[in-house]
Protein backbone atom coordinates (compact mmCIF):
# COMPACT_ATOMS: atom_id res chain seq x y z
CA UNK A 1 0.00 0.00 0.00
CA UNK A 2 1.49 3.32 -1.02
CA UNK A 3 1.82 5.96 1.62
CA UNK A 4 -0.47 8.96 1.34
CA UNK A 5 0.78 11.63 -1.01
CA UNK A 6 2.55 9.14 -3.38
CA UNK A 7 1.27 7.22 -6.35
CA UNK A 8 1.99 3.56 -7.13
CA UNK A 9 5.24 4.43 -8.96
CA UNK A 10 6.55 6.29 -5.90
CA UNK A 11 6.24 9.76 -7.37
CA UNK A 12 4.90 12.24 -4.88
CA UNK A 13 1.95 14.39 -5.86
CA UNK A 14 1.27 17.84 -4.45
CA UNK A 15 -2.29 18.96 -3.86
CA UNK A 16 -2.69 22.52 -5.00
CA UNK A 17 -5.81 24.67 -4.75
CA UNK A 18 -6.46 27.54 -7.01
CA UNK A 19 -8.88 30.31 -6.16
CA UNK A 20 -10.63 31.44 -9.29
CA UNK A 21 -13.19 33.61 -7.46
CA UNK A 22 -12.78 37.36 -7.81
CA UNK A 23 -13.64 39.66 -4.98
CA UNK A 24 -16.63 41.74 -5.85
CA UNK A 25 -16.80 45.18 -4.28
CA UNK A 26 -19.81 45.36 -2.01
CA UNK A 27 -22.07 48.18 -2.96
CA UNK A 28 -23.33 50.33 -0.10
CA UNK A 29 -27.07 50.06 0.17
CA UNK A 30 -28.79 53.37 0.66
CA UNK A 31 -32.25 53.30 2.16
CA UNK A 32 -34.36 55.88 0.44
CA UNK A 33 -37.30 57.17 2.40
CA UNK A 34 -40.20 58.20 0.27
CA UNK A 35 -42.64 60.45 2.02
CA UNK A 36 -45.96 60.52 0.39
CA UNK A 37 -47.86 63.74 0.51
CA UNK A 38 -51.21 63.76 2.16
CA UNK A 39 -53.99 63.93 -0.32
CA UNK A 40 -56.62 66.64 -0.06
CA UNK A 41 -60.14 65.80 0.96
CA UNK A 42 -62.46 65.54 -1.97
CA UNK A 43 -65.93 67.02 -2.20
CA UNK A 44 -68.47 64.30 -1.53
CA UNK A 45 -71.29 65.88 -3.54
CA UNK A 46 -71.58 68.62 -6.12
CA UNK A 47 -72.49 71.96 -4.48
CA UNK A 48 -74.86 72.77 -7.37
CA UNK A 49 -77.00 69.76 -6.54
CA UNK A 50 -77.68 70.90 -2.98
CA UNK A 51 -81.18 72.26 -2.50
CA UNK A 52 -82.53 74.00 0.56
CA UNK A 53 -85.88 72.27 0.55
CA UNK A 54 -87.78 71.55 3.74
CA UNK A 55 -87.64 67.93 4.89
CA UNK A 56 -90.56 65.62 4.14
CA UNK A 57 -93.43 65.85 6.56
CA UNK A 58 -93.02 63.43 9.44
CA UNK A 59 -95.20 65.22 12.01
CA UNK A 60 -97.93 67.77 12.53
CA UNK A 61 -95.86 70.87 13.45
CA UNK A 62 -92.91 72.26 11.49
CA UNK A 63 -90.19 73.93 13.60
CA UNK A 64 -88.57 76.68 11.54
CA UNK A 65 -85.71 77.01 14.05
CA UNK A 66 -84.57 73.39 13.82
CA UNK A 67 -85.92 72.92 10.26
CA UNK A 68 -87.76 69.70 11.07
CA UNK A 69 -91.19 68.35 11.91
CA UNK A 70 -92.43 67.56 15.40
CA UNK A 71 -95.54 65.92 16.79
CA UNK A 72 -97.39 62.98 15.38
CA UNK A 73 -97.18 59.34 16.29
CA UNK A 74 -93.76 58.00 17.15
CA UNK A 75 -94.04 54.82 15.10
CA UNK A 76 -95.41 56.67 12.10
CA UNK A 77 -92.50 59.12 12.32
CA UNK A 78 -89.94 56.33 12.19
CA UNK A 79 -91.70 54.40 9.44
CA UNK A 80 -92.01 57.52 7.28
CA UNK A 81 -88.30 58.31 7.44
CA UNK A 82 -86.52 58.50 4.11
CA UNK A 83 -83.19 56.92 3.28
CA UNK A 84 -80.01 58.98 3.40
CA UNK A 85 -79.04 60.58 0.10
CA UNK A 86 -75.37 59.63 0.46
CA UNK A 87 -72.92 57.70 2.58
CA UNK A 88 -69.39 58.48 3.69
CA UNK A 89 -66.61 56.40 2.16
CA UNK A 90 -63.58 56.64 4.43
CA UNK A 91 -61.16 55.13 1.93
CA UNK A 92 -61.97 57.67 -0.79
CA UNK A 93 -63.26 60.75 1.05
CA UNK A 94 -60.65 61.18 3.79
CA UNK A 95 -57.97 63.83 3.38
CA UNK A 96 -56.51 67.00 4.80
CA UNK A 97 -58.50 70.22 5.14
CA UNK A 98 -57.96 73.66 6.63
CA UNK A 99 -58.76 72.21 10.06
CA UNK A 100 -55.60 70.08 10.08
CA UNK A 101 -53.54 73.22 10.62
CA UNK A 102 -55.52 74.17 13.74
CA UNK A 103 -55.18 72.17 16.93
CA UNK A 104 -58.40 71.11 18.61
CA UNK A 105 -60.52 71.23 15.45
CA UNK A 106 -63.76 69.30 15.38
CA UNK A 107 -64.91 66.74 12.83
CA UNK A 108 -67.22 67.58 9.97
CA UNK A 109 -70.79 66.44 10.56
CA UNK A 110 -71.62 66.62 6.85
CA UNK A 111 -68.53 64.55 6.06
CA UNK A 112 -69.78 61.82 8.40
CA UNK A 113 -73.12 61.86 6.60
CA UNK A 114 -71.41 61.87 3.20
CA UNK A 115 -72.77 65.21 1.97
CA UNK A 116 -69.93 67.72 2.50
CA UNK A 117 -69.47 69.80 -0.70
CA UNK A 118 -66.40 71.80 0.44
CA UNK A 119 -63.64 69.17 0.31
CA UNK A 120 -60.23 70.52 1.30
CA UNK A 121 -61.70 74.00 1.88
CA UNK A 122 -63.77 72.70 4.78
CA UNK A 123 -62.97 74.12 8.23
CA UNK A 124 -63.56 70.76 9.94
CA UNK A 125 -61.67 67.46 9.90
CA UNK A 126 -62.37 64.91 7.18
CA UNK A 127 -61.11 61.68 8.71
CA UNK A 128 -61.93 59.13 11.39
CA UNK A 129 -61.41 59.99 15.08
CA UNK A 130 -58.40 58.40 16.75
CA UNK A 131 -57.32 57.68 20.29
CA UNK A 132 -55.42 60.97 20.45
CA UNK A 133 -58.47 63.09 19.59
CA UNK A 134 -59.60 64.35 22.99
CA UNK A 135 -62.40 66.86 23.46
CA UNK A 136 -64.30 68.48 26.29
CA UNK A 137 -66.85 66.05 27.81
CA UNK A 138 -69.55 68.70 27.34
CA UNK A 139 -69.33 68.49 23.53
CA UNK A 140 -69.14 65.69 21.00
CA UNK A 141 -66.61 65.23 18.20
CA UNK A 142 -68.62 67.54 15.95
CA UNK A 143 -68.55 70.40 18.48
CA UNK A 144 -72.22 70.14 19.44
CA UNK A 145 -73.17 70.79 23.07
CA UNK A 146 -74.35 67.80 25.07
CA UNK A 147 -77.25 67.85 27.52
CA UNK A 148 -77.60 66.68 31.10
CA UNK A 149 -79.94 63.86 30.10
CA UNK A 150 -80.80 61.85 27.01
CA UNK A 151 -83.83 62.48 24.89
CA UNK A 152 -86.86 60.28 25.32
CA UNK A 153 -86.08 58.45 22.08
CA UNK A 154 -82.33 58.21 22.94
CA UNK A 155 -81.45 60.27 19.86
CA UNK A 156 -79.63 63.55 19.49
CA UNK A 157 -76.20 64.48 20.76
CA UNK A 158 -76.25 62.61 24.05
CA UNK A 159 -75.52 63.35 27.69
CA UNK A 160 -72.38 64.56 29.41
CA UNK A 161 -73.32 62.71 32.60
CA UNK A 162 -72.24 59.31 31.26
CA UNK A 163 -69.60 58.12 28.82
CA UNK A 164 -71.54 56.11 26.28
CA UNK A 165 -69.67 53.96 23.75
CA UNK A 166 -72.61 51.77 22.70
CA UNK A 167 -75.13 52.54 19.96
CA UNK A 168 -78.44 50.83 19.30
CA UNK A 169 -79.26 49.80 15.72
CA UNK A 170 -82.81 48.78 14.85
CA UNK A 171 -84.78 47.68 11.80
CA UNK A 172 -82.01 45.41 10.48
CA UNK A 173 -83.05 42.96 7.80
CA UNK A 174 -83.11 39.51 9.42
CA UNK A 175 -80.96 36.99 7.58
CA UNK A 176 -78.73 34.03 8.33
CA UNK A 177 -75.53 36.10 8.17
CA UNK A 178 -76.86 39.10 10.09
CA UNK A 179 -73.94 39.11 12.54
CA UNK A 180 -71.35 39.15 9.76
CA UNK A 181 -73.20 41.93 7.92
CA UNK A 182 -73.44 44.14 11.00
CA UNK A 183 -69.79 43.62 11.92
CA UNK A 184 -68.60 44.36 8.37
CA UNK A 185 -70.51 47.62 8.02
CA UNK A 186 -69.91 49.09 11.47
CA UNK A 187 -66.22 48.14 11.67
CA UNK A 188 -65.61 50.80 9.04
CA UNK A 189 -66.00 53.57 11.65
CA UNK A 190 -63.48 52.43 14.25
CA UNK A 191 -62.32 49.62 16.47
CA UNK A 192 -65.21 47.60 17.87
CA UNK A 193 -65.00 46.13 21.34
CA UNK A 194 -68.18 44.08 21.43
CA UNK A 195 -71.20 43.32 19.22
CA UNK A 196 -74.43 41.80 20.42
CA UNK A 197 -77.06 40.93 17.81
CA UNK A 198 -80.63 39.83 18.47
CA UNK A 199 -81.17 37.76 15.36
CA UNK A 200 -84.93 37.31 15.54
CA UNK A 201 -85.68 40.98 16.29
CA UNK A 202 -83.27 42.62 13.86
CA UNK A 203 -81.57 44.63 16.62
CA UNK A 204 -77.86 45.06 17.38
CA UNK A 205 -75.80 46.76 20.07
CA UNK A 206 -72.33 47.88 18.95
CA UNK A 207 -69.78 48.96 21.55
CA UNK A 208 -66.73 50.85 20.28
CA UNK A 209 -63.40 51.12 22.06
CA UNK A 210 -63.48 54.90 21.77
CA UNK A 211 -66.48 57.11 22.49
CA UNK A 212 -65.57 59.44 19.62
CA UNK A 213 -65.91 56.58 17.12
CA UNK A 214 -69.34 55.74 18.53
CA UNK A 215 -70.45 59.34 18.01
CA UNK A 216 -69.11 59.29 14.46
CA UNK A 217 -70.72 55.94 13.64
CA UNK A 218 -74.11 57.07 14.96
CA UNK A 219 -74.22 59.96 12.50
CA UNK A 220 -72.63 58.03 9.63
CA UNK A 221 -75.08 55.10 9.77
CA UNK A 222 -78.29 57.02 10.52
CA UNK A 223 -80.94 56.25 7.83
CA UNK A 224 -78.43 54.10 5.98
CA UNK A 225 -78.88 50.58 4.60
CA UNK A 226 -76.74 47.47 5.02
CA UNK A 227 -76.89 44.74 2.37
CA UNK A 228 -80.62 45.23 1.86
CA UNK A 229 -82.89 48.22 1.33
CA UNK A 230 -83.74 48.72 5.00
CA UNK A 231 -83.55 52.12 6.70
CA UNK A 232 -81.62 51.80 9.95
CA UNK A 233 -82.78 53.35 13.19
CA UNK A 234 -79.60 54.32 15.04
CA UNK A 235 -79.90 55.58 18.63
CA UNK A 236 -77.86 55.72 21.81
CA UNK A 237 -78.07 52.59 23.93
CA UNK A 238 -79.25 52.75 27.52
CA UNK A 239 -77.11 51.55 30.41
CA UNK A 240 -76.78 47.78 30.45
CA UNK A 241 -78.41 46.44 33.67
CA UNK A 242 -76.40 43.22 33.46
CA UNK A 243 -74.07 43.00 36.51
CA UNK A 244 -71.37 41.42 34.38
CA UNK A 245 -71.51 44.35 31.95
CA UNK A 246 -71.31 46.85 34.82
CA UNK A 247 -68.34 45.01 36.29
CA UNK A 248 -66.68 44.94 32.87
CA UNK A 249 -67.16 48.70 32.48
CA UNK A 250 -65.77 49.36 35.98
CA UNK A 251 -62.75 47.18 35.19
CA UNK A 252 -62.16 49.09 31.96
CA UNK A 253 -62.21 52.41 33.83
CA UNK A 254 -59.70 51.04 36.34
CA UNK A 255 -57.44 49.90 33.51
CA UNK A 256 -57.58 53.37 31.97
CA UNK A 257 -56.65 54.93 35.31
CA UNK A 258 -53.78 52.46 35.75
CA UNK A 259 -52.51 53.26 32.26
CA UNK A 260 -52.60 56.98 33.05
CA UNK A 261 -50.56 56.33 36.22
CA UNK A 262 -48.04 54.29 34.24
CA UNK A 263 -47.52 57.16 31.82
CA UNK A 264 -47.07 59.68 34.63
CA UNK A 265 -44.52 57.73 36.73
CA UNK A 266 -40.96 56.77 35.74
CA UNK A 267 -40.51 53.45 33.96
CA UNK A 268 -38.03 52.16 36.58
CA UNK A 269 -40.50 52.76 39.39
CA UNK A 270 -43.32 51.05 37.51
CA UNK A 271 -41.11 48.05 36.73
CA UNK A 272 -40.19 47.74 40.41
CA UNK A 273 -43.81 47.89 41.56
CA UNK A 274 -45.03 45.40 38.98
CA UNK A 275 -42.14 43.02 39.74
CA UNK A 276 -40.59 43.13 36.27
CA UNK A 277 -37.17 44.28 37.50
CA UNK A 278 -35.03 41.26 38.56
CA UNK A 279 -32.68 43.35 40.67
CA UNK A 280 -35.62 44.94 42.46
CA UNK A 281 -37.10 41.50 43.14
CA UNK A 282 -33.85 40.29 44.68
CA UNK A 283 -33.55 43.44 46.78
CA UNK A 284 -37.14 43.14 47.94
CA UNK A 285 -36.64 39.48 48.86
CA UNK A 286 -33.58 40.34 50.96
CA UNK A 287 -34.81 43.55 52.56
CA UNK A 288 -38.42 42.38 52.94
CA UNK A 289 -37.37 39.45 55.08
CA UNK A 290 -36.11 41.74 57.90
CA UNK A 291 -33.67 39.05 58.93
CA UNK A 292 -36.33 36.35 59.27
CA UNK A 293 -35.78 33.18 57.28
CA UNK A 294 -38.60 32.40 54.87
CA UNK A 295 -40.49 35.65 55.55
CA UNK A 296 -41.29 38.23 52.89
CA UNK A 297 -43.14 41.39 53.86
CA UNK A 298 -46.29 42.30 51.91
CA UNK A 299 -46.32 45.29 49.59
CA UNK A 300 -48.18 47.59 51.98
CA UNK A 301 -45.43 47.05 54.58
CA UNK A 302 -42.48 47.00 52.21
CA UNK A 303 -43.46 50.15 50.32
CA UNK A 304 -44.56 52.07 53.45
CA UNK A 305 -43.22 55.61 53.60
CA UNK A 306 -42.50 57.74 56.63
CA UNK A 307 -40.16 58.15 59.54
CA UNK A 308 -41.69 55.10 61.28
CA UNK A 309 -41.47 52.79 58.25
CA UNK A 310 -40.12 49.32 59.00
CA UNK A 311 -38.24 49.14 55.71
CA UNK A 312 -35.12 51.27 55.46
CA UNK A 313 -36.01 52.32 51.92
CA UNK A 314 -39.28 53.74 53.19
CA UNK A 315 -37.48 56.06 55.60
CA UNK A 316 -35.46 57.72 52.86
CA UNK A 317 -36.18 61.43 52.70
CA UNK A 318 -37.47 61.65 56.27
CA UNK A 319 -34.08 61.78 58.04
CA UNK A 320 -34.13 65.60 58.15
CA UNK A 321 -37.43 65.61 60.00
CA UNK A 322 -36.07 63.14 62.53
CA UNK A 323 -32.96 65.26 63.07
CA UNK A 324 -35.04 68.41 63.58
CA UNK A 325 -37.25 66.61 66.07
CA UNK A 326 -34.21 65.36 68.00
CA UNK A 327 -32.71 68.87 68.05
CA UNK A 328 -35.92 70.32 69.50
CA UNK A 329 -36.15 67.59 72.12
CA UNK A 330 -32.49 68.06 73.12
CA UNK A 331 -32.98 71.83 73.50
CA UNK A 332 -35.98 71.28 75.76
CA UNK A 333 -34.02 68.83 77.88
CA UNK A 334 -31.15 71.34 78.22
CA UNK A 335 -33.52 74.04 79.46
CA UNK A 336 -34.98 71.71 82.05
CA UNK A 337 -31.52 70.70 83.26
CA UNK A 338 -30.45 74.36 83.60
CA UNK A 339 -33.56 75.17 85.59
CA UNK A 340 -32.91 72.30 87.99
CA UNK A 341 -29.34 73.49 88.60
CA UNK A 342 -30.41 77.03 89.54
CA UNK A 343 -33.20 75.87 91.80
CA UNK A 344 -36.38 73.95 91.94
CA UNK A 345 -38.12 76.42 89.65
CA UNK A 346 -36.76 78.22 86.62
CA UNK A 347 -36.47 82.00 86.32
CA UNK A 348 -39.46 82.18 84.05
CA UNK A 349 -41.59 80.20 86.46
CA UNK A 350 -40.56 82.42 89.40
CA UNK A 351 -41.35 85.58 87.46
CA UNK A 352 -44.77 84.21 86.57
CA UNK A 353 -45.50 83.31 90.18
CA UNK A 354 -44.49 86.77 91.41
CA UNK A 355 -46.70 88.42 88.84
CA UNK A 356 -49.61 86.24 89.89
CA UNK A 357 -49.09 87.17 93.54
CA UNK A 358 -49.14 90.87 92.71
CA UNK A 359 -52.40 90.50 90.85
CA UNK A 360 -54.33 88.35 93.32
CA UNK A 361 -52.76 89.43 96.72
CA UNK A 362 -54.77 91.24 99.53
CA UNK A 363 -55.35 94.90 98.89
CA UNK A 364 -53.81 97.41 101.36
CA UNK A 365 -56.06 99.95 103.20
CA UNK A 366 -55.68 103.62 102.34
CA UNK A 367 -53.88 105.68 105.08
CA UNK A 368 -56.12 108.02 107.15
CA UNK A 369 -55.40 111.74 106.71
CA UNK A 370 -54.04 113.57 109.81
CA UNK A 371 -55.50 117.03 108.85
CA UNK A 372 -58.62 118.62 110.36
CA UNK A 373 -61.93 117.36 109.29
CA UNK A 374 -64.29 119.89 107.75
CA UNK A 375 -68.02 119.30 107.96
CA UNK A 376 -69.72 120.67 104.93
CA UNK A 377 -73.21 122.10 105.20
CA UNK A 378 -72.84 122.52 108.98
CA UNK A 379 -74.02 125.44 111.10
CA UNK A 380 -71.30 125.05 113.70
CA UNK A 381 -67.82 126.45 113.33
Amino acid sequence: MAPPGTDEGGASTALTTTNNETTVATEKKVKKIIRRKKRPARAQIDPSTMKSEPPPQTGTIFNIWYNKWSGGDREDKYLSQTAAISRCNIANDSGYTKADKINGSYFCLFFARGICPKGQECEYLHRLPGIHDMFNPNVDVFGRDKHSDYRDDMGGVGSFMRQNRTIYVGRIHVSEDIEEVVARHFAEWGQIERIRVLNTRGVAFITYSNEANAQFAKEAMAHQALDHSEILNVRWATADPNPMAQAREARRIEEQAAEAVRRALPAEFIAEIEGRDPEARKRKRIEGGFGLAGYEAPDDVYFARGSNAVNAAGREGFELEDEQRLMIESAELAEKAEAEENGILSDNALAAIQGAQGSFGPKRKAAASSGPLVAYDSDSD
